[in-house]
């Protein structure tokens, strides 16, 4: 079993920060990419950043120049600093584990909630 725990989401003004994490522990696999995938209200589940084992990021372009996600693999870690942030930021931030099978692990999620 893996689990993943995410921290750090919360309220915040628009043009603020937040830095989210998510930590993987249990019978971790191999991993393949770590990520943060976002689900707005009635809008599917998106990915806003991923990275991967090279240390390769790839982000959304609503993302780009303004988020940042980085992976500490010591302590199977992975954050995403999000400035600059928008309303249209606002959603449940799922972290996702992706194995060398391409096998998807997920967290519980952690809400971000962008106010005007």
């Amino acid at each position: 079993q893996v689990q993943l725990v995410e921290s750090g989401g919360g309220l915040v003004q628009a043009g603020g920060s937040l830095r989210l994490s998510c930590v993987a522990s249990g019978s971790i696999p191999r991993i393949n990419i770590m990520g943060w995938y976002r689900q707005a209200p009635g809008k599917p589940r998106e990915l806003v950043a991923d990275i991967r084992n090279s240390g390769s990021t790839n982000y959304a372009d609503s993302a780009k120049g303004r988020f940042t996600i980085s992976r500490d693999n010591a302590k199977n870690t992975v954050y995403l600093q999000m400035n600059s942030l928008k309303v249209e930021d606002t959603g449940v931030y799922y972290c996702n584990l992706q194995n060398v099978w391409k096998f998807d692990y997920w967290g519980q999620g952690t809400q971000v909630t962008v106010s005007s």
